[in-house]
């Protein structure tokens, strides 16, 4: 289903502060010189430049205390989907449809500044031009971490056939909840493993395929005991990889997908996780 394919968590940091500055330019461009909307000049308190620039800045606080305060109330990174973007977005627009009719009073000498037409009204004028920004901007930024991540991923690629990977050739004893699961790992078989509840499936090869073992521990923990060996790498929150055995990796927008001879499936990279992996793939 659309709405629940993955979706890359963009708005936060630099690129937040980016896409802002943007969406003022576009704002106030659309406002000043094409003027969209009916603009009845004698109520005006002050120049219609001005007016134009308070528009325009009003939806950038709205919208960058909206999804700062949605970063520290949920974790997102690597369950961010296409719907929780659209709804998101209806939110946002919401908010700043709000922020610009709470703001009449300061730009238009009008009596009825405070009723239901104009409330209304500027949610309606918000959404209208939020939707014509976002059907231009959602695209651009999708292309470009698309084209970002299959470069990358070409360059890894090209790294892999062309350089010799060293092995880990040791075993850990690995320690679970349970005590008689309690096994011995060979770190050169090991290809990645994937939580799934309390349990976690952790695949390794066998001759010219895998096996799979459950065992009762979180992933967290597992990984904690591996932490020794750096081409070990947790990529996603449910999933840890052995960078060793990685013989593909595909980019796209949502970030890699890492592929192996013996692999059952292919692991992600998640957004917030990129850069670790980078540098982890450089070291090795």
């Amino acid at each position: 289903m659309l709405l629940r394919q993955p979706y890359p968590f963009y708005l936060k940091g630099n690129t937040l502060w980016i896409i802002a500055a943007i969406i003022f330019l576009m704002s106030f461009i659309f406002n000043y010189f094409f003027q969209p909307f009916n603009v009845y000049t004698p109520e005006h308190k002050f120049n219609y430049f001005w007016i134009s620039i308070i528009h325009s800045v009003t939806p950038i606080i709205v919208l960058l205390l909206f999804f700062i305060v949605l970063r520290l109330i949920l974790k997102m990174e690597d369950v961010w989907t296409v719907g929780k973007e659209m709804l998101a977005l209806v939110l946002a627009f919401l908010c700043v449809g709000i922020g610009q009719f709470l703001i009449r009073d300061i730009i238009y000498d009008n009596p009825n500044n405070w009723s239901w037409g104009y409330f209304f009204e500027e949610i309606r004028n918000t959404f209208l031009v939020g939707i014509l920004f976002v059907s231009i901007l959602v695209p651009l930024n999708w292309n470009r971490l698309y084209r970002h991540n299959s470069s990358m991923a070409t360059a890894w690629n090209n790294k892999r056939n062309s350089t010799a990977t060293t092995k880990d050739n040791a075993s850990v004893f690995i320690t679970t909840q349970v005590k008689a699961d309690n096994f011995e790992l060979d770190v050169s078989r090991f290809l990645f493993a994937k939580a799934e509840g309390n349990y976690l499936e952790i695949f390794q090869k066998k001759n010219d395929s895998f096996e799979k073992l459950v065992k009762r521990i979180p992933i967290k923990e597992f990984e904690a005991q591996l932490g020794s060996y750096p081409a070990i790498l947790k990529t996603h929150r449910s999933y840890l990889v052995n960078l060793n055995e990685i013989n593909a990796v595909a980019g796209n927008a949502q970030g890699y997908q890492l592929s192996g001879t013996d692999f059952p499936e292919k692991v992600p990279v998640s957004r917030n996780k990129i850069s670790v992996f980078e540098k982890r793939m450089q070291a090795l």
